[in-house]
């Protein structure tokens, strides 16, 4: 049975805000944390390695930073350090392949072509069979929490309310994996979870299920356009309903646990960054594939990107 959370480390601050969110984590899951460090023996050291020392000592140093600050702000989290002599997406693959969860940082909000693509961290998330979560760099923990009224102390911060959880929702194929990650993020938390799903009103073409094309304002007959906005609402109408429809269950399930369902017309990705914009944390799914693969999908690649909170993204079936 799987037992930890597992952190990728590298010495950045990115790295270093996600091991504290993972040991937050773990925490609240009362699991133990396993911090990864992956380097490799190349034949000629990096030049930011010092004469008389190696890549390995370099890597120990990382390692021990990183080990020695979560042990003194979580002194009673059972910590282990994994040193893999490996490249980084096989030593992280792994990992997760080994725990619960895998946390990585990441290093910034992106443009369309910025930190993931083709990253360290979209490769993992391709390939890891488990949940993998991304922390932006200067996260902590005051981040998961709403902001705390005048005259409560830094350290009380943690009493604080947690912020909503928001999830992702796909009707058409609602994976039982996600939603139970979402259920169970905001039960551990215990705050509310915002369901949020987006459709396409079937008076507007589509070049995906991800987007939505506004068509030319003229061309269409008089007839069409007074017929626009019933349809529009039927469109509105029916995906609430197949909303409400999919969550029944799990609210049974999951009776303390409040839950916003959030159903509006437009670019999926767009309305869930959107949405999650205050949230604690974001969870979306990515449907896993046979093969050896680098697609993430393009709801998750849009949250992995601009969505300021952690995301989790959830492989299903």
């Amino acid at each position: 049975m799987l037992q930890n959370i597992a952190v990728g480390v590298d010495g950045s601050p990115a790295s270093l805000a996600a091991a504290h969110w993972a040991a937050h984590e773990a925490r609240r899951r009362g699991t133990g944390l396993s911090v990864v460090h992956a380097w490799y023996r190349h034949p000629r050291p990096a030049p930011y390695i010092p004469m008389d020392r190696t890549e390995h000592d370099r890597a120990e140093e990382i390692m021990r930073e990183a080990v020695s600050g979560l042990r003194a702000a979580h002194p009673d989290l059972r910590i282990t350090e994994r040193l893999v002599c490996d490249s980084t997406v096989a030593a992280l693959v792994a990992a997760g392949a080994d725990s619960d969860m895998l946390v990585l940082g990441s290093h910034g909000l992106g443009t369309v072509a910025g930190f993931v693509t083709g990253s360290v961290s979209q490769r993992v998330v391709a390939r890891c069979t488990h949940p993998v979560v991304l922390v932006r760099a200067g996260r902590g923990a005051a981040g998961d929490h709403l902001p705390a009224v005048d005259g409560v102390a830094p350290e009380e911060i943690p009493k604080t309310p947690y912020r909503e959880v928001v999830l992702g929702l796909h009707t058409g194929h609602p994976a039982d994996e996600v939603i139970e990650f979402a259920f169970e993020a905001a039960r551990r938390r215990g705050t509310g979870l915002r369901v949020v799903h987006a459709f396409r009103s079937p008076t507007r073409p589509v070049s995906d299920a991800s987007l939505v094309v506004t068509p030319p304002a003229s061309g269409r007959p008089a007839t069409d356009r007074r017929a626009e906005p019933q349809a529009r609402a039927q469109a509105q109408a029916d995906a609430e309903r197949a909303v409400s429809a999919v969550l029944r269950p799990w609210r049974e399930k999951y009776p303390r646990v409040p839950v916003t369902e959030s159903v509006a017309e437009g670019r999926a990705a767009v309305t869930l960054v959107h949405s999650a914009e205050h949230a604690g944390l974001l969870v979306v799914g990515r449907r896993a594939s046979h093969r050896l693969g680098v697609l993430v999908g393009p709801v998750a690649h849009a949250a992995l990107h601009h969505a300021g909170c952690p995301v989790a993204v959830v492989p299903h079936g």
